[in-house]
């Protein structure tokens, strides 16, 4: 087999990006510290048609050198907003109609397997590095999803996850 070039890939522009039409999830970093993590998130969500990523509290914004080291650009193709408030956002998007799932360990949390895209928009709550989705987020919820884990660590990197969520959310809602 041979590895395609990067002229065989066929990718779009970004203004071309900014017209295609999108997956209704919108991606929620809730005081995402690690402007890599940031910047794998805005990647992932460009390879996966994500409406927008809002960017809470500590969570950086765009333009940063940091970001774009492992954006690679998706930081422009991806609509962005910033919250001082991660329940700001929150609110505005239970007013806009979309059902909020946090992806946490949590009690009554669905396994990502078992979860099933809501009829509604969704937008899914990723959560700080060390302490996750705050405790008040999570009370904001309308449903919790968790990946399950098999070894001794009890969690994974948040771009990790992210990247595990939004291919499985991808998957269900272009079936």
């Amino acid at each position: 087999m041979r590895k395609l070039k990067i002229t065989e890939l066929h990718r779009i522009s970004t203004e071309d990006f900014k017209h295609t039409d999108k997956i209704p999830l919108i991606v929620v970093l809730d005081h995402v510290r690690s402007l890599h993590n940031v910047g794998s998130v805005f990647r992932t969500s460009d390879a996966f048609l994500v409406e927008a990523v809002y960017l809470c509290g500590i969570t950086a914004v765009p333009p940063h050198a940091e970001i774009h080291k492992t954006a690679l650009g998706a930081e422009h193709s991806v609509e962005w907003k910033y919250f001082a408030n991660t329940l700001d956002a929150v609110r505005e998007l239970k007013q806009n109609g979309y059902h909020i799932a946090a992806v946490e360990q949590a009690e009554n949390s669905i396994l990502l397997e078992n979860f099933t895209v809501p009829k509604e928009k969704l937008a899914i709550v990723f959560g700080n590095e060390v302490h996750g989705v705050e405790q008040e987020v999570m009370n904001h919820c309308d449903s919790c999803i968790e990946i399950p884990q098999f070894g001794t660590k009890h969690s994974l990197n948040v771009s990790v996850t992210a990247g595990i969520v939004i291919w499985e959310l991808f998957k269900q809602i272009n079936h």
